[in-house]
């Protein structure tokens, strides 16, 4: 129990207060304000009731089409605005070979050497502007979403690089992909120029899957297994096979030399008609363990075959056949496959604006295509097997060390292996190339940002080992909004 003097003197303290209060105009001027405000969201509030009841009776009656767009939030004005970002590249250049350092690089000694891929972009001493990206991206419904990107070179001609749409509501992490698209092998076959941390295509993506990575028509299929902690992402694919070096098809049997001039010799044979598609398939597996919040680890294996590739070689100006003239024309066919290894490795870091990140990755190809000839100048020849066999791989790191500031080391080589067996064996060998590049870049913001890169390289071409050395100064500016990158 409390002491009477207290409750003596908490008695008069309130007793003074009532006064107090009932004294004072201001005091009940609050009240009468608390009390109509509490009168005023009373009456908002049914109002709110009578609507919530009146748009329920109105969804009962509406049609299952109207209904499925609410709930897929996708309305008649989303549906036609989609998504779009535009993605500037341009580049300063320079060399040591006056100007002639990317057309080594579509020369490189390997078994892809005489297909031409023609992606060097006309890059030239000076200023260049690369291709410019457009994407469109939507949700299309609550089923589908589509994606549609075009590049626009420095002339104005325009290319379709993708249009594809994802499914978004299989069962079982089950996802379709359909339509144009990069293949998901690998790490970077997926990524944009606008995401590479180098100005330029690392040197085995260069010379086995083309500059872009492996890209073509056809059907992906991906499914993402409940594994716990560990994520797991298993893929198929089923490609037209039109698209890329190690799986053409459809060439047409050679009836002249490249200068012209009738073919030498006799031939006999000739190469088959295109095969109905698909002629590509590919799968891959990607695992990445809980490493927890700063940490993420992810490793990958995937395999590519081709069940007809075709190619033509002219070597018109060469004595590789001792035919009159030097001419050696010739054409095979059969199969190919390839396959690779990826892994990466993230560190986020505290500090601001990507300060002490760390990202380090490296990859390793190897394809090898199962031939035999189907035209030859020395008609004794034809049906003599060739087998081709070359790989590569890089190691690169990326490493934030200031906000907005990060510098990469780059070492890639193609041609470890690089060589052409026959009947008798060891056809011919190459030589590797290789190639360390540094780049500095500074990222004004998410959507801006300048890089310098110095590389010297160690290339092979036409038998003899050439140096180069380059300097890159690249900008890219992104405009728009377009979805997240994948890790």
């Amino acid at each position: 129990m409390y002491p009477k003097p207290a409750l003596l003197a908490g008695a008069l303290a309130l007793a003074g207060l009532t006064t107090l209060a009932q004294a004072n105009p201001e005091i009940d001027a609050l009240r009468a304000e608390i009390a109509q405000m509490k009168q005023h969201y009373e009456a908002r509030l049914k109002e709110l009731e009578t609507r919530l009841k009146a748009a329920e009776g109105q969804t009962a009656a509406t049609p299952a089409a109207t209904v499925t767009d609410r709930l897929g939030a996708v309305s008649a004005g989303s549906a036609f605005n989609p998504q779009i970002s535009v993605i500037l590249d341009g580049v300063y250049y320079r060399d040591n070979k006056k100007g002639e350092g990317p057309e080594l690089y579509e020369h490189l000694d390997g078994i892809n050497h005489s297909h031409g891929h023609g992606h060097g972009h006309g890059i030239e001493r000076g200023f260049n502007l690369r291709p410019t990206e457009l994407v469109f991206s939507t949700t299309v419904d609550p089923w589908f979403d589509a994606n549609l990107m075009l590049t626009v070179d420095s002339h104005g001609g325009v290319e379709l690089e993708q249009a594809y749409f994802d499914t978004r509501s299989l069962p079982a992490g089950l996802k379709l992909r359909g339509g144009k698209f990069f293949s998901g092998i690998g790490y970077l076959n997926e990524k944009h120029p606008h995401q590479w941390d180098f100005v330029d295509q690392n040197l085995p993506y260069r010379t086995l899957l083309g500059e872009h990575g492996l890209m073509d028509s056809g059907l992906q299929l991906t499914w993402r297994p409940r594994t716990g902690s560990l994520y797991t992402l298993l893929g198929v694919e089923a490609l037209q096979g039109n698209e890329q070096v190690f799986a053409t098809a459809g060439v047409a049997t050679p009836t002249a030399r490249a200068d012209g001039l009738p073919l030498a010799g006799t031939a006999a044979g000739e190469l088959a008609g295109k095969k109905a598609g698909p002629r590509l398939w590919t799968s891959f597996a990607k695992f990445a363990p809980d490493l927890g919040d700063n940490h993420a680890l992810q490793l990958g294996a995937w395999g590519g075959w081709a069940n007809q590739h075709q190619e033509v070689h002219d070597h018109t100006a060469g004595t590789a056949c001792g035919l009159p003239g030097g001419s050696c024309v010739h054409a095979l066919q059969g199969k190919s496959r390839l396959w690779g290894l990826d892994a990466v490795y993230k560190f986020d870091a505290p500090g601001a604006y990507g300060a002490g990140d760390f990202t380090l990755n490296a990859e390793y190809l190897r394809e090898v295509k199962d031939l035999s000839l189907a035209f030859h100048e020395i008609g004794t020849l034809v049906g003599q097997p060739r087998k081709f066999t070359q790989d590569g791989f890089y190691v690169q790191g990326v490493y934030g060390f200031a906000p907005r500031w990060q510098v990469g080391l780059r070492y890639d080589v193609t041609g470890l292996t690089n060589k052409v067996e026959g009947g008798s064996g060891v056809l011919r060998e190459w030589n590797d190339s290789d190639r360390w590049s540094l780049a500095l870049t500074h990222h004004f913001s998410e959507y801006a940002r300048l890089r310098l890169q110095a590389s010297r390289a160690n290339l092979t071409v036409d038998g003899d080992r050439e140096r180069l050395n380059e300097i890159w100064l690249q900008y890219q500016h992104s405009l728009g909004s377009h979805g997240a990158h994948k890790f």
